[in-house]
């Protein structure tokens, strides 16, 4: 396991910082970090290579700046954390994870500069198809019994209305009666067509999954979980952010907006 340095700051009162290298002394001085490390005197931060100490001659192969924290209100609520916003002059790359999901991420250009402040979406990673747990089989929209399958193109009945929630590149899923408790992976939806004068009404998927093997399966949808992420569920939020910029970045304050879970 590595060693770390962990620095005080008597006028914050508190542990500021966690460092990934080891001097022999350390100390702040007229704005600048000073450290000696075999014998020779180093000042931090007065160059573009960040976070590579003790290379000699000079450091020359810059690595990434992170940090780790925690949303953590109401501890014993389970909640949903939808979005992240950033106070400072960049965006951050960022991923949350919790208690009960581990794929929230945010890339540096999902943020978007609002009044100041950069905001994102919590987009979960996933995985295609999606893993139907307990909270993505909350996700899943309703289409309907279909008429007839075959070949990968379901039809559904004319006086049935898909409606605009699905998509194209929407995963597409069935279920078969009387008790409709299995939920089996067809494949992605590759097209909607729709022309109800001409008695088309239907979806058309890949093919991965197997068929129903009936014409009356019923149909499930869930979105894209990247593209329209529902935010991460869990009682408290881990984010890390993550900058690899070379020139000074400021970050102040890091929010979630988070909102109660109701199971249905």
């Amino acid at each position: 396991m590595p060693n770390y340095t962990l620095t005080y700051s008597p006028p914050a009162e508190g542990w500021p910082s966690f460092y990934s290298f080891e001097p022999e002394w350390i100390q702040g001085m007229n704005q600048y970090l000073y450290t000696f490390s075999g014998g020779n005197l180093w000042r931090h931060n007065t160059n573009e290579v960040r976070n590579n100490f003790y290379e000699l001659p000079t450091p020359t192969t810059s690595y990434n700046s992170s940090l780790t924290s925690v949303f953590n209100d109401e501890p014993i609520v389970n909640k949903i954390f939808k979005t992240l916003q950033l106070e400072g002059n960049r965006p951050w790359s960022a991923t949350l994870v919790s208690d009960q999901q581990d794929t929230g991420f945010m890339a540096v250009n999902y943020f978007e500069k609002k009044e100041g402040d950069w905001f994102a979406f919590v987009r979960n990673s996933g995985t295609n198809p999606a893993d139907l747990d307990e909270y993505a089989l909350r996700s899943l929209n309703g289409i309907g019994v279909s008429d007839a399958e075959a070949a990968g193109v379901v039809d559904f009945p004319i006086t049935l209305d898909i409606g605009s929630i699905l998509s194209v590149n929407d995963d597409f899923y069935y279920s078969l009666g009387p008790g409709y408790n299995t939920i089996v992976y067809a494949g992605q939806v590759s097209a909607i067509n729709v022309n109800l004068p001409a008695g088309i009404n239907q979806v058309v998927h890949t093919n991965v999954g197997p068929p129903p093997g009936v014409n009356d399966a019923l149909w499930l949808g869930i979105k894209n979980q990247v593209v329209e992420s529902h935010g991460i569920l869990g009682h408290y939020g881990v984010f890390t952010l993550t900058n690899n910029d070379s020139d000074a970045i400021e970050l102040f304050v890091a929010r979630s907006e988070v909102m109660k879970s109701y199971p249905g």
